[in-house]
């Protein structure tokens, strides 16, 4: 087989999805990167003219390829554009040999695996309301924004708002992971840890940013929540620091950003071997969150999901508008089904996608402020 054409569409509200072709046969991925789309899609010229003519079956071969033949590498743009093409080779090879990623890789380890929705809402009200919705969906774990004024010194007053949040999702029967986006100063980020702690949340994500390893290594040892983060790194290399000081109990890759499957697949196995567990991020679209269950279905240590339901990056935009087969991406009792079908086990609406990409999304992510009218981190 050779491959015959790389295509890229730009797919409202802010996905880029790669289409691979190859002697007939059409494998699909997901390139989004947040905001650079333009960027991402740029450095796919290089990649077609790399790979055009290239065996698609030689899914490894293209991968070191794409990442080491540039002499630059890494970074979020050239590793978004590699995760997307690495999702499209193996929907290819699965649809060409009739098997879904996971047995490729191995065969599953588990039949289903856990998802959560993001909620939001600023008062517990608010919260419970939108707790109880989730519950409706038949979800049982949900992660939330921890604060959005608690930055470089805050009050620790404010700790009660965020304490009493918490405990309205609870009361709806909901396990919480607690955002922080890295915008909480260490000094108040090791006083609200230890404020939630006796709450027992399933993990607070990027309480400190990833840059900050210092901080991140003694907040470690402050507190026995579960710290969360990754969705920052793009390479095994990335993660290794993280992985070696012990400062991180779940990693989150994202399948669209850290090279694709195939390289969170070796990030997953490096994370096995310090007793770390692996919940991908996944706010993006459904070839991302298809190639995340492929993962979650021959991966051990995979142990939730993130999806993007109606949070508000994809407001007024279905995750589920451009596939055909809606079903095998939806979550039934709180759990993501590790789909049967072939490759990455979506099927998806190629006129549809074309249609859509006519009108070439500008999206850019929103800036976030303080009350004082300073740039908040998101």
């Amino acid at each position: 087989m050779k491959i015959e054409r790389i295509e890229t569409f730009y797919v409202p509200p802010r996905w880029l999805f790669v289409r691979v072709e190859a002697d007939g046969a059409i494998g699909w991925g997901e390139a989004s990167l947040e905001g650079h789309a333009e960027a991402v899609d740029g450095a796919f010229e290089a990649l077609r003219d790399r790979f055009i003519g290239h065996d698609p079956l030689r899914i490894e071969d293209i991968w070191q390829i794409g990442y080491r033949g540039g002499f630059y590498r890494g970074g979020p743009v050239m590793m978004s554009a590699l995760a997307g093409l690495d999702q499209a080779l193996w929907d290819l090879k699965g649809k060409t040999l009739n098997l879904p990623v996971w047995q490729m890789l191995g065969g599953k380890v588990r039949d289903r695996v856990r998802a959560y929705a993001w909620i939001g809402g600023d008062r517990p009200d608010e919260i419970g309301d939108a707790a109880r919705a989730r519950r409706d969906q038949g979800f049982a774990a949900i992660k939330m924004n921890a604060t959005a004024e608690l930055d470089f010194l805050g009050t620790p007053k404010l700790f009660d708002d965020v304490v009493e949040r918490v405990e309205a999702a609870q009361a709806e029967g909901m396990d919480v992971g607690l955002d922080f986006h890295g915008r909480v100063h260490k000094a108040m980020a090791k006083q609200l840890a230890k404020r939630l702690e006796p709450l027992g949340l399933l993990f607070i994500e990027e309480p400190l940013l990833s840059e900050n390893m210092e901080g991140l290594a003694q907040l470690s040892q402050l507190v026995s929540t579960p710290i969360a983060l990754g969705e920052r790194l793009f390479s095994r290399w990335d993660f290794k620091p993280f992985l070696a000081s012990g400062v991180v109990d779940i990693i989150q890759p994202d399948l669209s950003h850290a090279g694709g499957i195939s390289e969170c697949r070796r990030i997953a196995a490096m994370a096995e071997a310090y007793d770390v567990a692996v919940a991908p991020h996944c706010p993006l679209g459904p070839l991302a969150l298809a190639a995340c269950v492929q993962l979650a279905g021959c991966t051990p240590n995979v142990v939730l999901q993130e999806m993007s339901l109606g949070i508000h990056y994809n407001v007024g935009h279905d995750l589920l508008s451009f596939v055909t087969n809606p079903e095998v991406l939806t979550a039934v009792d709180g759990y993501l089904p590790i789909p049967d079908r072939p490759g990455l086990g979506v099927e998806i609406d190629e006129q549809g996608v074309r249609q859509a990409h006519k009108a070439r999304h500008r999206w850019r992510n929103p800036i976030w402020r303080y009350e004082d009218g300073s740039f908040a981190e998101w």
